[in-house]
Formats: structure tokens, C-alpha cells, sequence
């Protein structure tokens, strides 16, 4: 802690927002005056936090504990970073839950995260990820029964035709992007890529391979940058998975290696080929990522882009340099051999996208689970494979006794009754669709 009293008093900061992500990957927490947060070192709030659902209801399960316990929250001291947009000095703090007995909370998305790597740390291996997140910008919308719209960009005009990779209909949108850059550098983010992606408006930033709990984080923390940086310029940021009719989704494609104590990557053989546990682990994924969409389609909205999206992934199709496999391996060499994960929607929890990920490819190098041929030509020609909406996804989540190992029975539970609730509350909303075609033709 003296370390981050020194760095507070360097940046004489007033105010610290002390956050923890939620199932959804949204902030909550407690703003505190720092010399409180200083003398404190830690806070209070109930673990009843993470039962409540994206449209603020709760859960209806008679399995779950609403004992509304008190979590302890301490300070993971690796994560202050300013935050730029405030009018006085203020910091930002993520932060880890723990029970009373000074155990990890289970249902806490980072606890569920941590689990998983201390599997790997006992391999004596070091998962390296480096997540590709899409989005798209809108106008500003004040009404949620219209549908959005792209937004005008510097030539007073939006986008009616798909831009890919367009560097002028990057620039349309300069301003918003100038200010994101500012407040990515001033809290350290290491955003490596921008570019303009097929949807209007839509686009993809890619961040620097590390460390999977410093990425979830990044993400975590980028989607809250990436909103305030549009919202000054009076446009949306959305990170909605299918967000308009007529646009592709947005994606959060997770790229994946492995590497030992000394940074040797584990997936190539010294002479290139792909190693055993490389196989092991696609095949992990394969077998397991059926039962964790839930974990990467988390939303009614998310299945939009997998059951009828423009380039997502459709089955469990695994090839290299071939992106309509859902399990893509890039062209790289020694040191980068990876997989790439393209089943996540850019609505994931980024902590539980990565947790999910890397729990499917331990199982299969555990298992040591063939994956099967890889794919040569399109995978969109093969048979669907995934879970069409998210009350298929939550079954197969809920019958998978080993994932449910490895994330953490009473998360996985906890999660399973948030979501269900979700899909309950979506289907009481009569859509503007039945009213038009169902009101007098029935």
C-alpha cells in the first residue's frame, strides 16, 4: 500500500472509484475521498451484487444463498490508473472480493478468472492472450423502441455503404478517437490496432499479447474509456454483439498461447510443426466450447450474431489461416504459434470470456483430447453446431459436470439463474415485429 499512497500523492489525487466487474462487465463499486480509501485499505458491499440482473430484477432460484453477505473488497495494487475525464484528480481501482474468512468470493467474475490460472500456474504454465474487440458507433439514441442508426461523421454525412478497412471512414471520426487514444495512454491501456471493420461505423481495436488478468482488465476498462471518449461527441459507443438488422455483429476474438517458466512457447515444435499439447488444447476447445457459449454469448442479443450474424463462427470447425472456423490458427512461427478464439461476442465479460477459453483448452491437454481434421475451404458449408438462443446455451453450460468443476459450481450456478432471469424478462416484451404481422393476420 505504500507504494500506492506514493503514487496517489504523485497525481494528488482526491477522489478513487474503487470497481469490481460484474457478470455483465460493468463497473460497480464505491467512490471514496482517498484519504479514506488510504486509511481504509479495503471496503464492504453485499455479494448479492452479482445476483442482479442486466435490467436490474433478481433471480427466482430457491438454490440461491440470499444471505446478502457482507464481501470483503481489497485493492489489487497493479491496477490504479487515472481516470482522465474527471474535472479533479481521480483514480480508479479494481478490486477483488473475499469472504470472511478471507477466502475468494466464487461468484466474483476475476475470483472465477483466477481459478482457472492457478490450474495452469500448477502445470508450470502461463496462458499469453491478446483480445480483438469490436464495436460500433451510433447515434445517439434516447429512444430504445428506434432503431439505431450510424452516426454523421466529419463530412455531415453517415455511412451507407460498408467501409472495410477504410482509413477515411476511420478519420470521419477522428475527434472521438484523438480523445480515446488521450485517455487510453493517461491509464496505461495498451491499445495496439485501430481499424475500420465491414459494419458502418463498426470498428475493431486490438490490444498488445500479456498477461490473461491484465487483458481482462484492459477490456474491461477500455469499453468504460471507449463510451465516455464517444459520449463527449454526443455519439454511442456500443459493444451490443448485433446492435442493427442489416450489420454484421461485433466480435471479441481471443488469440491464445502457451508458454513455460523460461517464455518458451508450448504450442510449436522446434521444427515448426504444431506440438502435442497445441492438439491437445484445440481439441479441449472442440469438445468443451459447446457447453461454454453461454460464457461467450452471455446475452438474448448474442445469438443474433451466431445463429444469423456476417462472419461468425457456426460450428466447432477448427483451420489455419482460414477465418470462417470458429478456432482459427494464424499463420505464425515459433514463438507465436496461438488459436484464435472467434466465438465471443464483444458483449462478453471479458474475465469470464478468457476464464471459459482457457478452462475448454486445459481440459483438453489434461485429457489429451485429438482434435479432429482440420478444415480446408469454408466451415459456413458445414452443419450449424452451437446453441441457437440463450436457453439452449444455459442447458448445455448447466450439463457439463466439468466445466462446472473448473469455473466453480455455485458461480456457475449463480450465473445460470441471472441469465435464465434475463431470458424470461426479454420474452413478456411484444416486439414491434408481432404487433406489425401478427396484430390482424392471426
Amino acid at each position: 500500500m505504500e507504494w500506492l499512497r506514493q503514487w496517489m500523492q504523485q497525481h494528488a489525487i482526491t477522489e478513487v472509484e474503487c470497481l469490481l466487474p460484474d457478470f455483465t462487465g460493468n463497473a460497480r463499486g464505491k467512490i471514496l475521498p482517498a484519504s479514506k480509501f488510504l486509511k481504509e485499505g479495503g471496503m464492504r458491499l453485499p455479494d448479492n451484487i452479482f445476483l442482479q440482473t442486466v435490467n436490474g430484477d433478481w433471480p427466482d432460484d430457491e438454490n440461491i444463498d440470499w444471505t446478502e453477505r457482507d464481501m470483503e473488497l481489497h485493492a489489487d495494487i497493479n491496477t490504479p490508473r487515472l481516470v482522465p475525464w474527471a474535472s479533479e484528480p481521480t483514480a480508479q481501482v479494481i478490486h477483488d472480493c473475499f469472504d470472511a474468512d478471507g477466502n475468494p468470493v466464487e461468484i466474483a467474475p476475476r475470483s472465477v478468472l483466477r481459478r482457472v490460472l492457478k490450474l495452469y500456474e500448477q502445470e508450470g504454465w502461463r496462458p499469453v492472450v491478446a483480445p480483438e474487440l469490436e464495436f460500433f458507433l451510433v447515434k445517439k439514441n434516447e429512444d430504445w423502441d428506434y432503431p439505431l442508426e450510424p452516426p454523421i461523421g466529419r463530412n455531415g454525412r453517415p455511412e451507407t455503404a460498408r467501409q472495410s478497412f477504410s482509413i477515411d471512414a476511420v478519420n470521419e471520426f477522428d475527434p472521438i478517437f484523438e480523445e480515446m487514444y488521450d485517455f487510453c495512454e493517461a491509464q496505461e491501456l495498451e491499445v495496439d490496432t485501430l481499424i475500420h471493420e465491414s459494419g458502418a461505423a463498426q470498428m475493431e481495436v486490438n490490444f498488445i499479447h500479456g498477461d490473461a488478468m491484465e487483458l481482462a482488465d484492459q477490456v474491461f476498462l477500455f469499453k468504460r474509456t471507449m463510451r465516455e471518449a464517444a459520449m463527449r461527441h454526443n455519439v454511442y459507443a456500443t459493444f451490443m454483439a448485433k446492435p442493427m438488422k442489416n450489420e454484421p455483429g461485433s466480435a471479441m476474438h481471443i488469440h491464445q498461447s502457451l508458454v513455460d517458466a523460461e517464455g518458451n512457447n508450448l504450442f510449436a515444435n522446434p521444427d515448426g510443426s504444431h506440438s502435442e499439447l497445441f492438439l491437445h488444447y484445440i481439441g479441449g476447445m472442440q469438445r468443451f466450447i459447446p457447453g461454454a457459449v453461454a460464457l461467450f454469448a452471455p446475452n438474448v442479443n448474442s445469438y443474433r450474431r451466431l445463429a444469423f450474424g456476417d462472419s461468425a463462427p457456426r460450428n466447432m470447425a477448427w483451420g489455419e489461416d482460414n477465418r470462417t472456423v470458429g478456432l482459427r490458427v494464424p499463420r505464425s512461427g515459433l514463438a507465436d504459434r496461438r488459436i484464435e478464439n472467434r466465438f465471443a461476442g464483444a458483449d462478453a465479460n471479458p474475465y469470464l470470456a478468457l476464464a471459459a477459453s482457457l478452462a475448454c483448452g486445459y481440459l483438453g491437454m489434461k485429457q489429451r483430447i485429438a482434435p479432429t481434421e482440420e478444415v480446408v475451404g469454408s466451415a459456413y458449408d458445414m452443419p450449424f453446431g452451437l446453441a441457437r438462443n440463450l436457453e439452449e446455451a444455459l442447458l448445455e453450460l448447466e450439463q457439463c459436470e466439468q466445466l462446472r468443476d473448473i469455473l466453480g459450481d455455485r458461480f456457475v450456478r449463480a450465473f445460470i439463474a441471472v441469465k435464465r432471469k434475463e431470458y424470461e424478462a426479454f420474452f413478456t416484451v411484444i416486439s414491434a415485429w408481432e404487433r406489425e404481422f401478427l396484430l390482424l393476420n392471426v
